[in-house]
């Protein structure tokens, strides 16, 4: 067989397309499940997280006295590490980009009066 020649309306050694997992749009065929280009996300080991050292110790400590364990509790222990440890303070809500804001309210104000100035009226 030579290059080009068609073998029952396919090439000789390609598979078709619902073999190798397509699905058929219309006229294409379509491949499923692709990674479209992105990496797999990498997650950190389980190990990682440890439940010592956050409010879930104390937690693990009254299940203890009880002759209970939280098997789970490591699955939780993210919540209390990083940034995700820190309070939000109503402070930090009603200040966040405020420091932002105004400079760039006054720099705004420092245009408008430099090439708007008020206009001065006998009233």
């Amino acid at each position: 067989m030579r290059v080009g020649e068609k073998t029952g309306g396919r090439r000789k050694g390609l598979r078709p397309p619902e073999a190798a997992g397509g699905h058929r749009v219309g006229l294409f065929f379509a491949e499923m499940g692709g990674d479209h280009g992105h990496s797999k996300l990498s997650m950190p080991d389980y190990k990682v997280w440890k439940w010592e050292g956050t409010p879930l110790e104390a937690t693990q400590q009254r299940l203890a006295r009880r002759g209970l364990r939280d098997p789970w509790a490591r699955n939780e222990a993210w919540r209390y590490a990083g940034s995700f440890g820190n309070a939000v303070t109503f402070k930090d809500v009603l200040m966040r980009g405020f420091k932002g804001g105004f400079i760039a309210f006054a720099v705004a104000l420092a245009v408008e009066y430099a090439f708007f100035p008020p206009k001065k009226s006998d009233h």
